[in-house]
């Protein structure tokens, strides 16, 4: 059963053996051998189809295009094989090819996440996880524990931690389960394990600013970065290099200055020894090209704006309110009192951000898309611009409260919509969950999966080559070292351009 491991901070003077730290305890569920159960392993299917798909919408955009230039011109380390970059047929240094890859499937926003404490998005342990695979020539079995393990360790940390109520990015908690993740996938010790972790964390806490007003490109370069300095705290961890100790629980550590100080008191959930790692089927993907807390809003406005058409109109409404959680509220609603929520000129990165405007487009459009709904001529329609200003957010306890349920059958991320029409009368309906949450009213299953694949490959790669990939992704645990090197994505003559040039 799963042991609760307490967390807080000890003064220097305080003896806490390496064994109690949580960075230890973390090494210890990253060397257990317990196997993988067989829907463990078809949801990690799910996820690398589910990571390609994005990966694929992404080729193009200007930071991945950038990403993917700084990788090729970094050429393959001597310790291995080298690891694919995704679009080209091309290989890159590990840690070069993770920050590719990380920065391709995060710049849409477009993939898997898990919500509590704190928030995740844990299909970022997969680039760098699968970059190391590569790189050693580990064979698919590998590949699919080491990322049971980073799955569980980001997610318990995030079961367990908030770093966003002391604005730390969440990537925080990626470094140190994408470390024991590529931990795990080698068959490291628990000492060696144990120093990744730590310096892994170490160099991967910064501020929330990169999701904060007018949000930069950075925003899908920071899981990528913590992904690199995962694998780079992997190589030098093995070099026999150690790492600040005790990382978390330090008078100097993290809780004690950027969390929740000295006083702070966490209890994070790990597996026992011998307990199967299966936090991956707590996660959830995206239907939508949008923050997870606004899935659920599109498939309402989508469904009000086809069962009422006049709704599209701004001219019929008077005001129209979502109540909904804290988080939703004051990061991505009116709540945050950013102004660029309401901006039609407002980069791609920030509309994502800004529930008033995707609740809006949903609403007109009766649906949503991964570029036309952010283009900018589609935020800067007068129609648009008109109602979009009426739509505000407040916070609601009970949305809040179920937020933060630990309880499956109750934890939501939607909410209530008020919407007023100048007629005087009142529209009224709510949300729990996105129809493909596991909950849902379509919850996603693998032909959804390879539908998303297809739908945003096809653009981009030969049919040929969607086949080649989703009948590679589809065998993961039976996959040989050999296989494993073309579990990748490469793009039809033309669609990849030269990079910008820079520094290297």
């Amino acid at each position: 059963m799963t042991v609760l491991h307490p967390v807080r901070t000890y003064r220097s003077e305080e003896p806490l053996p390496r064994e109690e730290q949580l960075a230890w305890r973390i090494a210890e569920v990253a060397v257990d051998p317990v196997a993988v159960e067989a829907e463990v392993a078809d949801m990690v299917i799910n996820r690398v189809i589910d990571n390609a798909s994005v990966a694929a919408a992404s080729l193009t955009r200007g930071p991945v295009v950038s990403a993917r230039a700084q990788a090729l011109d970094h050429p393959v380390s001597r310790g291995g094989d080298g690891s694919s970059v995704f679009g080209v047929d091309a290989v890159a240094s590990p840690e070069w090819a993770a920050w590719a890859n990380g920065v391709a499937v995060r710049e849409l926003d477009y993939h898997d996440t898990f919500l509590a404490a704190e928030y995740s998005h844990p299909g970022d342990n997969i680039p760098p996880i699968l970059a190391v695979a590569q790189h050693v020539g580990a064979d698919g079995a590998a590949l699919v524990r080491g990322i049971a393990t980073g799955y569980e360790i980001q997610m318990d940390l995030v079961r367990a931690i908030s770093l966003h109520k002391h604005k730390i990015d969440h990537v925080a908690h990626l470094g140190p389960s994408a470390a024991a993740g590529i931990g795990t996938l080698l068959g490291l010790d628990a000492a060696t394990i144990y120093q990744a972790v730590a310096q892994a964390l170490h160099t991967t806490t910064a501020t929330r600013q990169s999701r904060k007003g007018e949000i930069s490109t950075w925003k899908a370069h920071a899981p990528a970065f913590a992904g690199k300095m995962a694998v780079e705290a992997v190589d030098r961890a093995m070099r026999g290099q150690t790492s600040p100790s005790p990382i978390y629980e330090g008078e100097d550590g993290v809780i004690a200055w950027l969390l929740d100080g000295p006083e702070g008191r966490y209890e994070v959930p790990l597996p026992a020894a011998g307990e199967a790692k299966r936090a991956i089927l707590d996660s959830y993907t995206k239907e939508h090209s949008a923050e997870y807390q606004a899935q659920a809003w599109i498939d309402l406005a989508r469904r009000l704006g086809s069962e009422r058409p006049e709704l599209r109109d701004p001219a019929n409404i008077s005001a129209v309110v979502l109540h909904t959680s804290h988080h939703t509220h004051y990061v991505i609603g009116s709540g945050s009192g950013d102004p660029q929520k309401y901006d039609p000129t407002a980069s791609r990165e920030t509309l994502d951000h800004s529930i008033p405007y995707i609740f809006t487009v949903a609403l007109q459009d009766g649906g949503w898309h991964h570029v036309d709904s952010y283009a900018p001529e589609r935020a800067q329609r007068p129609d648009t611009i008109a109602l979009w200003r009426k739509v505000t957010t407040t916070e609601d306890a009970e949305w809040t409260r179920r937020y933060h349920s630990e309880d499956p059958d109750e934890k939501a991320f939607g909410g209530r919509v008020e919407i007023d029409l100048v007629d005087g009368s009142r529209i009224v309906e709510e949300i729990a969950v996105a129809d493909a949450h596991p909950l849902g009213a379509r919850p996603f299953a693998r032909a959804d999966y390879v539908r998303k694949f297809r739908l945003l490959a096809e653009p981009v790669l030969d049919a040929a080559e969607i086949d080649r990939f989703l009948a590679l992704a589809e065998r993961l645990p039976e996959l040989s070292s050999d296989e494993m090197r073309a579990l990748n994505i490469v793009a039809k003559p033309g669609v990849i351009a030269p990079g910008p040039k820079g520094l290297f």
